[in-house]
């Protein structure tokens, strides 16, 4: 039997977790840093809808919601019978720390490693799209809520200092 496929990102944020928390489920925040439309109500069931390139929306539904510590949502894309909406899990932990927040993220359920190795190469984000397949499409999630540069860039754009910690 095969094992499972399992993404796992964490990155420490320069910002308390509550801030942090706003900048993943108001959908204004979100835009800072991901995507050109964006539908959130953060409540177990409520719709997570992100139009993140424009043209392709990923979309799911909350299954789990902790104020500033915890979110889970299902996730996947429209139109996709690589990653349906709905097939796969994301799980954001916010632990605190003295200097600001880690976050922790483990994104189960994907079909094949090629759609988790999108968290390695794909572009930063701010570049041009790839190529409409749906592992581009996976890739261009990945940049931006895998690699956590957006939330980082954004807690910047707040006035804290972020970087990446380490990928496993």
């Amino acid at each position: 039997m095969p094992e499972p496929l399992v993404v796992r990102r964490e990155t420490h944020i320069a910002a308390p977790p509550a801030a942090v928390f706003a900048l993943l489920t108001d959908p204004e925040k979100i835009l800072r840093w991901m995507g050109t439309e964006a539908q959130m109500e953060p409540r177990p069931g409520g719709l997570y809808l992100v139009n993140v390139t424009g043209a392709r929306c990923a979309r799911g539904s909350f299954r789990e919601v902790v104020p500033v510590h915890r979110l889970a949502y299902s996730f996947g894309w429209d139109g996709s019978e690589v990653v349906p909406p709905g097939s796969s899990l994301v799980e954001i932990d916010l632990i605190e720390q003295p200097n600001g927040t880690l976050l922790r993220l483990t994104h189960t359920g994907l079909p094949s490693a090629e759609q988790c190795a999108g968290a390695t190469r794909a572009p930063t984000p701010g570049a041009a799209a790839p190529a409409a397949s749906d592992a581009g499409r996976c890739d261009v999630f990945t940049v931006n809520a895998l690699r956590f540069d957006g939330p980082v860039r954004a807690a910047r754009l707040a006035g804290g200092r972020g970087r990446r910690l380490a990928r496993s």
